[in-house]
This record gives structure tokens, sequence and C-alpha cells, in this order.
């Protein structure tokens, strides 16, 4: 195992927490190869951070060794984990959000359309939580991944180079959302 091989979230935090700040998972993109956990990271987090809101940078899993359902379970432990903890962190359980750029996008995306309210009898209590963002910010998302509209490298490695043609149209978002999908800007 090397570093890539461990998701990890890099906390920033606004200079004053109060009670009940909001948070947000940030996703950058990379066409789930690499990460551009500069202009789409770090950068995002001391905007965030200047709103009075707690960012989250979610390095997740890449390469061509991952993929689908492993960078999703990774953006879904990320919300999971800050709603779990969210009293000690003193975050607002019911405003954790998700941004994503690009494929971190199409991620943010895909988290915000594939959620559940979490496991009551696990025995991790991070996993009793639901995984459903509160609300996603999409910041010129891959949405798609049916031609002609997708990017191609995302899709490829998210999916391997022959999937699934369901799995194809379920991870196409336009055509994943639901009423239970939580407010999105794109």
């Amino acid at each position: 195992n090397d570093e890539s091989d461990i998701p990890t979230v890099t906390v920033y935090l606004p200079r004053v927490m109060q009670a009940r700040t909001p948070a947000m998972v940030v996703c950058p993109g990379g066409a789930y190869r690499v990460l551009a956990s500069n202009h789409e990271g770090r950068q995002v987090a001391a905007y965030l951070n200047s709103l009075g809101i707690a960012a989250f940078v979610l390095r997740y899993h890449l390469e061509t060794k991952y993929h689908h359902p492993i960078e999703l379970g990774d953006a879904q432990r990320a919300i999971r984990t800050l709603r779990a903890r969210a009293p000690e962190w003193r975050l607002d359980p019911a405003r954790i959000g998700i941004m994503g750029f690009s494929a971190g996008g199409h991620l943010a995306m895909t988290a915000s359309t594939w959620f559940d309210r979490g496991n009551p009898d696990a025995s991790d209590v991070v996993e009793r939580s639901g995984s459903r963002p509160d609300l996603a910010v999409l910041g010129y998302p891959v949405i798609s991944l049916v031609a002609p509209w997708t990017h191609q490298g995302s899709k490829d490695n998210l999916l391997g180079p022959n999937p699934d043609p369901a799995l194809v149209q379920r991870l196409s978002g336009e055509r994943a959302v639901t009423k239970e999908t939580p407010p999105t800007f794109i």
C-alpha cells in the first residue's frame, strides 16, 4: 500500500468556530486519476473559511486500480464522519454539504443522488449516520457518463474499460435526480 491507497480528509477551520458551524466536504477534480488539490481544494477551503464554513478537503481513491463504488464510499464516509462527530467538532449536523469540481463534481453529484440514512445497528458509530449531504455545489462537473457528453477520461478511470451500460446510465447525474436529492447549485 502507498499513500494513494488511503483516503484522507484535510481539515480547514474558520478562525472562529461558532456552535453549529456549517461544513463542506470538498472534492477536487482530476479525472479520477489525480487531484487538483491546490486550486480545487486548499484555495476553495480558504474561501469557505472566510465565510465561516468549516472545509474538509477529501483525498479519495484514485488511479486505475480503484473503480466505482470505492470513490463514492470515500465521499459517503466523509459525510458520515462529519455528521457523527458534529457535536465534538462544533458542526451543525443538519448543514453538511458537498462540493466538487470536474470529476470531483461528478463525485459530489453521485454522493447527493446515491445515499442512505445510515445503519442504526452498525457497531461503527460513523456508519450509523446518514450519508445524504444537505446541499451540493457542483463546479464545472462531469455530470453525464453517456456519449457524446461525457468526459471520457473520467469515465474510463472511474469505471474501467468495459463498464456495464446500466451502471453508466445510473451514474449519469441527469438521470439520477429525485425528490430526495438535496438542493444543488451548479
